[in-house]
């Protein structure tokens, strides 16, 4: 398939890169439709307040994905013959980190609500069924090794599957007239399905987590090689989630509000990640054997990046008060100048995650570390500055810049500055449209 006015990409790659999209669009489009009809029927109360438990318990969970994904997938590609305790090794570090996690999580939860809430409060309970969702997360080592052989379409095979099955559930919760509570016993039960959905898919390929391994010296490998990438990825999840759980000084209700929006604005985040995950092999194989081949690699991810996102920010930007109507009704009155403002995060959004598979490339954690933490402090100053004034809209701000300054900080760094002016190029789209209009 050629994609016109594009020639500099590589058209095998761009092919797998559509295809791995186009397997994921599906469960995606249900699951949107599916969050909408559970928005309309919780209202932005309801609907706030497992927005928040969500946000809060997502930015501990954070932690026990010990940032390995990536590197699982680059042990296996450097050392095939060592999968099985690449493997084993990373589920046994997950799994013991995420089992510690729960009872940090509702630790935490209690401690910031200054031990308030009584044991049997809804709230509570949400916060620690969602809390258990990262222990059955661990699990996902087995999608970081179908990465690695450039077989997503397994995986997406699960998720497809379990998005259904999930779907179903909650259209009863719905029916049924179901309370919060379930709401929440079926988002954790998503986790559940999918990682038994990998480990069926993975034993169904002819392999055998019996086979797995546990060694020491290389879960210290593991550990002090994905470090800094622990703590970048608990950055990541407070700029992206934190204003959800800052917003609840506001009340429940604009925590709704402002989800309603954030849901729509990021619904389409699965595009880069699937993008940028099918590549990674081929921009590490390109710079072992060819450099400007894979600076151009680089390159024309960003033009590809930014020529998806850009057009979709300037339409739903547009549109964003109709969209809003029709998806929620007039529950969440409000949310659509959320929305304009938000989307644009999108753009950024999609550079970063290019942009972060050549920091990984390149070695360079400690630069992705400084700059998801810059951002996640400017995000949290933004929000203790912008929300008491303008709730919502002052939180959509604050993403917005948060994402900007994050994506763009390899400018400020000299070793990095020339990627930083390669995706500066990119979003203004001066060599696609060039390309386009010469054919």
């Amino acid at each position: 398939m050629k994609i016109p006015g594009l020639k500099g990409f590589d058209q095998e790659s761009l092919n797998k890169y559509i295809k791995n999209t186009g397997w994921l669009m599906f469960g995606k489009v249900l699951s949107m439709v599916v969050g909408f009809m559970i928005a309309r029927y919780l209202g932005a109360a309801s609907f706030g307040e497992l927005s928040f438990a969500d946000a809060f318990t997502a930015i501990l969970a954070a932690v026990g994905a010990l940032g390995l994904d990536t590197f699982i997938i680059r042990e296996i590609i450097n050392e095939p013959l060592k999968r099985d305790e690449i493997l084993g090794t990373s589920l046994i570090l997950r799994l013991g980190v995420n089992l510690l996690l729960i009872p940090c999580t509702i630790g935490i939860y209690l401690l910031f609500h200054h031990f308030s809430d009584r044991p049997g409060d809804s709230l509570t309970w949400i916060v620690l069924i969602l809390a258990f969702a990262s222990f059955f997360k661990s699990f996902n080592v087995i999608d970081s090794y179908f990465q690695s052989q450039v077989a997503s379409k397994y995986v997406v095979q699960v998720q497809n599957i379990c998005v259904i099955l999930s779907a179903v559930i909650k259209i009863l919760l719905v029916v049924f007239d179901m309370p919060l509570f379930c709401f929440a016993l079926a988002l954790t039960g998503d986790s559940v399905m999918l990682a038994l959905g990998l480990v069926f898919m993975y034993q169904k390929r002819g392999l055998h987590m019996r086979n797995w391994t546990f060694s020491k010296s290389r879960a210290m490998g593991l550990l002090q090689k994905s470090f800094p990438l622990i703590l970048a990825a608990v950055m990541i999840s407070i700029y992206m989630k934190i204003d959800q759980v800052m917003l609840k000084s506001v009340g429940n209700v604009e925590v709704g509000i402002y989800t309603a929006a954030a849901k729509i604005s990021e619904a389409w985040y699965f595009i880069p990640v699937a993008i940028v995950t099918s590549v990674f092999p081929a921009i590490i194989n390109a710079r072992k054997t060819d450099l400007e081949r894979y600076q151009k690699r680089l390159k024309n991810l960003y033009d590809l990046l930014v020529f998806i996102s850009l057009p979709v920010a300037l339409c739903i930007s547009f549109f964003a008060n109709d969209i809003i109507h029709l998806l929620y009704g007039n529950a969440y009155e409000g949310s659509g100048i959320m929305l304009s403002i938000h989307i644009w995060s999108g753009i950024f959004v999609f550079l970063g995650s290019a942009s972060s598979q050549y920091l990984l490339a390149e070695g360079y954690t400690m630069i992705s570390f400084q700059r998801t933490t810059l951002g996640a402090i400017i995000n949290v100053l933004l929000n203790l500055w912008l929300i008491p004034l303008y709730g919502g809209v002052g939180a959509s701000v604050a993403t917005l810049f948060a994402c900007m300054f994050s994506t763009f900080y390899l400018l400020f760094i000299p070793k990095t500055r020339q990627q930083g002016f390669l995706m500066v190029k990119s979003l203004f789209l001066v060599t696609v449209f060039k390309k386009i209009f010469k054919h």
